[in-house]
């Protein structure tokens, strides 16, 4: 039971990696004892955060825009030069656009679907060679793909491609968890709350109040509750999960 919650010496890669979600799991993935690629759009800023991690751990770039199907494939190829397998899989680089109904733009949807939905699909097939290589079937290999409470109810406000995308990431990870349960792969969707974050931040600036005050918690998500629910879906203990969507919303989504 000592080991019941350890990624030790796992081989993780965490796509949007250098901020918000993505570094929050990063990091306690490197706290753990894993061993972690960060990947981001922007060469010196992932550089930058992975080498502040590899002070307390095992941390390396590999920068890539995710949000074109060359880049995911091109992540995928990068990866398997350095690794023979990989156990984790976090699918977290993400975009927003927020607009007034009638304003919304074309190219929104186009941006947004590209990097919160198709990357989802194009880097799981990308590394799926290295997450079969790591998978048995006591210990499966992991996708933790990161969706949102605006995928689980209607949001104030109006992102209309944000909240449809993250809607289609939480079912897409379903049929994924189906389709690769034979190869000894879980597949699970978490939902955030609002975490500090640069997307978020606009949002707490203007909404803070009202936010914490329609939290049953009572707060704003903490970097350990991030880390923690994916370090759970990424050890033993989380084994036996697949197909999942789990609320991180300090209890927004079951109030309603």
């Amino acid at each position: 039971m000592s080991d019941l919650f350890s990624i030790k010496n796992k081989v993780a890669l965490v796509t949007g990696g250098s901020r918000g979600i993505g570094l929050m799991i990063a990091r306690g993935f490197v706290e753990a004892g894993a061993k972690v690629y960060v990947s981001s759009r922007k060469k010196d800023v992932c550089e930058q955060v992975a080498s502040e991690l590899a002070r307390v751990g095992s941390c390396i770039p590999l920068p890539a825009d995710c949000g074109t199907l060359a880049g995911c494939d091109g992540l995928g190829r990068a990866l398997a030069e350095r690794e023979k397998a990989l156990h984790i899989l976090v699918n977290n680089a993400g975009a927003n656009w927020g607009a007034p109904l009638l304003e919304y733009p074309d190219a929104a949807w186009d941006k947004v679907l590209a990097l919160n939905v198709k990357a989802v699909f194009h880097l799981t097939r990308a590394c799926l060679p290295l997450l079969k290589a790591a998978a048995t079937p006591g210990d499966p290999a992991r996708v933790v793909n990161i969706g949102s409470i605006d995928g689980l109810h209607v949001p104030v406000l109006e992102t209309y491609a944000y909240s449809a995308s993250k809607a289609a990431v939480h079912h897409l990870s379903r049929t994924l968890a189906v389709r690769l349960a034979p190869d000894n792969i879980t597949v699970n969707a978490v939902a955030p709350g609002p975490f500090e974050s640069k997307m978020m931040h606009e949002t707490l600036e203007r909404f803070r109040d009202a936010i914490v005050g329609s939290c049953p918690l009572g707060r704003i998500g903490e970097p350990e509750d991030m880390a923690g629910v994916a370090i759970y879906l990424a050890s033993r203990a989380g084994a036996y999960v697949t197909g999942a969507v789990i609320p991180v919303d300090g209890g927004i989504t079951a109030r309603g």
